[in-house]
C-alpha cells in the first residue's frame, strides 16, 4: 500500500496544486460577480433587478456537474459557431468560469443580506456629508457588508474546493483525477480514495484557520468597543 502510494505521490502533489489553483481563481471571480449580484439586486432599475434575480434563481437551482458541462460543451459550440472553426474551452477555463458563476450566485444572496444589514441612517449621513454614491459604497457599505458576509462566503469557498472534483469529469488534472487514475492502476481504489480525502481535509482546514484570521480582524474593532463598553 505504501510502495504504491509513495510512487504515485507526486501525481497527488500535481492534483492537489491543480485544486488549489482552481480555488484560488474561483475566490476573487465569484466575490466580483456576488458583489456585482447584490448591487444590481438592490438597484433603483427594475429591469436589471429581474434579470439579476432571475439568473440566480437558475444558478442556485441547477446542478454544479450540469453547469459545468454546459459551459465545456455549449462554451465551445458556440464559439466554434461563431468563429466558423473549431474553438476548444479547456477544462481549466470551463471549471473557473461554471463554479465561479455559481459562486457569484449565491454570494450575492449573502451580500444582499449583508448591505441590507447596514443602518439607513449610515447612509443618509453620508449622503449629506455630500458622499458620491461610489464613495459611500466604497467607505461605507463594502467595509462593512464584508464583516456580515464573510462567515457565510468562507462556506462557500469550502463548497468550491470540494466541487472542484467535479471538474475531473471534464478532464481537469485535479486532486480526484490524479486519484482515480492511481486507484485505477494499481486497483488500490481505499489507498488513493482516502489518500485524496486527507489531502482535502488538509485544504479546507488551512482555509478555516485563514477565514477565523479574517473574521477576527474583521471584528477587532467591534470587539474593542463591546469590551471597552
Amino acid at each position: 500500500m505504501f510502495a504504491a502510494l509513495q510512487d504515485f505521490f507526486s501525481q497527488l502533489i500535481t492534483g492537489c496544486k491543480m485544486t488549489l489553483a482552481l480555488s484560488c481563481c474561483i475566490l476573487p471571480v465569484g466575490l466580483v460577480l456576488g458583489v456585482l449580484g447584490a448591487s444590481l439586486e438592490l438597484s433603483h432599475w427594475k429591469i436589471l433587478r429581474k434579470i439579476t434575480l432571475g439568473a440566480t434563481i437558475i444558478l442556485r437551482g441547477l446542478p454544479e456537474l450540469l453547469i459545468i458541462f454546459a459551459i465545456y460543451f455549449g462554451g465551445t459550440l458556440m464559439l466554434s459557431k461563431l468563429f466558423k472553426s473549431y474553438v476548444e474551452i479547456d477544462a481549466f477555463t470551463a471549471g473557473v468560469v461554471a463554479l465561479s458563476l455559481i459562486f457569484g450566485a449565491y454570494a450575492s444572496q449573502i451580500f444582499r443580506g449583508a448591505f441590507l444589514a447596514i443602518p439607513i441612517g449610515q447612509l443618509e449621513a453620508a449622503k449629506a456629508l455630500g458622499y458620491t454614491n461610489i464613495q459611500l459604497f466604497i467607505h461605507i457599505l463594502l467595509p462593512q457588508a464584508w464583516r456580515h458576509a464573510l462567515p457565510g462566503l468562507s462556506n462557500l469557498w469550502f463548497v468550491s474546493i470540494k466541487d472542484s472534483a467535479l471538474v475531473a469529469l471534464i478532464g481537469l488534472p485535479e486532486l480526484m483525477n490524479k486519484a482515480q487514475i492511481a486507484a485505477n492502476t494499481t486497483q488500490q481504489p481505499f489507498t488513493f480514495y482516502i489518500a485524496a480525502a486527507f489531502i482535502y481535509l488538509m485544504l479546507t482546514t488551512v482555509v478555516q484557520i485563514i477565514t477565523y484570521y479574517c473574521v477576527k480582524r474583521a471584528n477587532h474593532y467591534i470587539t474593542s468597543q463591546e469590551e471597552t463598553a
